[in-house]
């Protein structure tokens, strides 16, 4: 072990803390905007090679790591609460500390836990990737930000759809613990990743076939904060309209989340002049819709006359955002979600599930933090043309929280081997194809309309198949090596002390 570690591991945690932090902030940098995936395997290569000697150190190191990590990653939580400044600002700061401090409790825990079983960096690679699914899944699941998503663009993403977002965090620990072996096998996973890097990279994508439906994606680009300004309502759907209405007639259209502001039982007019701005083409648009007395934040399906054909009610709403849990509690405090006024927020739809969009086919339809949860897509029954992904990022401002989201469209695409239409209010909006090429887009806080012919998609992937199945039970396997293992040395220790094997 390097000296220099050692005194490292050795220093107060006034000092050690803080230079954690800073190392989890390096790691971070392998996420979208910044792309350094390098930044992220020289980050966790360190954190493999430093010691500690008590599951007590062990849980600081990882919870200040990660704290610096998901700081940086996720500052852009702040940004929802700066719309409404003067009634939510004072949350910020809050939202931020409490993120980053909460996620990192499971990093925390998996490196106690890893240096408790004495096991060493299989130990820790064990852990650390079951930490991450965890965080995927408990507490209604929060998979932003992976230590697997530092690949999304890089041909490395193509493992995705073989393994999921789980494997490709899996694989990206057990290599660089390969690596902290410093041993000269330990150039195996450089040498693998670097062919890999060629081997799966899908090059060029195909030119577009002339024959396949046109698609429109419309980015009105309204500021959250003008959204729902009555005085400024008419001028943002005349926008939308305007761009429906340039030629060439597309077969398709779609707009972004919350499109309009109207609730869809008021909004007839709305939808007749929207239809009549498509020229004959399906509408696929967010509005939002009640029910008996419950609210939902929906996507519609029109036909060429404004007809509502089909629509699909989100499903898994964002905490803290389309509800606050303990609303009606909350609400007595003034406490609301911050994309509802009452303390109830939304209700939930039954789930995802497939439309049929005339001249498309099958349509899988996603609204903003739905596209987050690779298992929940691919659940679904049946198999769809196109992935269809409506959101409103205006909420996340103009940082790096828009870039993220988009580049996890991506690889919901190479997951599922299908093309994905991404509409976002302000973006970035653009259509992914099966391996997550960028064929087109809007870019950020620009508007515009983008046509685009559908393209093409590829046969079920392994992923589609088999889901995290096979990495959940990886994780299983090498958790019972642990525990052999760990037995095995409990036994030498108390029952044959002196190592005789009787």
């Amino acid at each position: 072990m390097p000296e220099i570690l050692n005194r490292f591991a050795a220093l107060p945690l006034w000092l050690r803390g803080p230079a954690l932090a800073l190392l989890g902030a390096g790691a971070a940098l392998g996420q979208a905007p910044w792309d350094m995936p390098w930044a992220t395997v020289a980050a966790l290569f360190a954190m493999f090679l430093l010691p500690a000697l008590r599951p007590r150190v062990a849980f600081f190191n990882g919870w200040a790591f990660g704290a610096g990590y998901f700081a940086l990653a996720l500052h852009w939580i702040t940004q929802p609460f700066m719309v409404d400044a003067a009634r939510d600002g004072w949350m910020a700061p809050f939202a931020l500390i409490l993120m980053a401090g909460g996620l990192a409790l499971f990093w925390g825990g998996a490196f106690a836990l890893a240096r408790a079983s004495g096991c060493g960096k299989l130990a820790l690679v064990t852990c650390w990737a079951v930490a991450e699914l965890a965080r995927s899944l408990l507490f209604t699941g929060f998979p932003w930000a992976l230590i697997g998503h530092v690949w999304i663009d890089t041909p490395l993403a193509q493992v995705a759809a073989f393994v999921g977002p789980h494997g490709l965090t899996l694989l990206t620990f057990g290599a660089v613990a390969v690596i902290a072996q410093v041993r000269l096998w330990s150039l195996a996973p450089v040498l693998l990743t670097a062919a890999g890097w060629f081997a799966l990279d899908p090059g060029s994508a195909p030119a577009a076939d002339p024959t396949a439906p046109l698609i429109r994606l419309v980015q009105p680009n309204v500021p959250q904060n003008e959204k729902w300004d009555p005085d400024k309502i008419p001028g943002h759907f005349q926008r939308l309209l305007d761009l429906t209405a340039a030629a060439p007639a597309p077969d398709l259209v779609i707009w972004p989340e919350t499109a309009i502001p109207w609730i869809l039982d008021q909004a007839q007019g709305a939808l007749e002049s929207s239809a009549l701005a498509t020229r004959g083409a399906s509408l696929i648009l967010g509005i939002q819709r009640r029910d008996e007395g419950r609210y939902f934040n929906s996507l519609a399906l029109l036909d060429r006359v404004g007809a509502v054909t089909a629509i699909y009610d989100k499903s898994h709403l964002a905490p803290f955002g389309e509800y606050m849990p303990l609303g009606e509690l909350m609400s007595r405090f003034g406490i609301h979600g911050l994309a509802s006024s009452e303390g109830g927020g939304f209700s939930a739809g039954q789930g995802l599930t497939l439309i049929n969009a005339p001249g498309i086919g099958l349509v899988l339809p996603l609204i903003c933090y739905e596209g987050i949860f690779a298992e929940e897509v691919n659940a679904v029954q049946g198999r769809p043309r196109l992935m269809v992904l409506i959101t409103n990022d205006a909420w996340f401002g103009t940082d790096s929280g828009p870039y993220q989201h988009f580049a996890l469209a991506r690889l919901r695409a190479i997951e599922q081997g299908l093309p994905l239409a991404r509409v976002a209010n302000t973006g970035v909006s653009g259509m992914i194809d099966a391996q997550g090429r960028v064929l087109g887009q809007i870019g950020l806080s620009q508007q515009g309309a983008l046509d685009m012919a559908l393209p093409l998609a590829l046969p079920p992937t392994l992923y589609v198949r088999f889901s995290d199945g096979p990495v959940h039970l990886l994780l299983i396997l090498m958790g019972l090596a642990l525990i052999m293992r760990r037995l095995r040395d409990v036994w030498r220790i108390t029952v044959d002390p002196i190592g005789t094997g009787d």
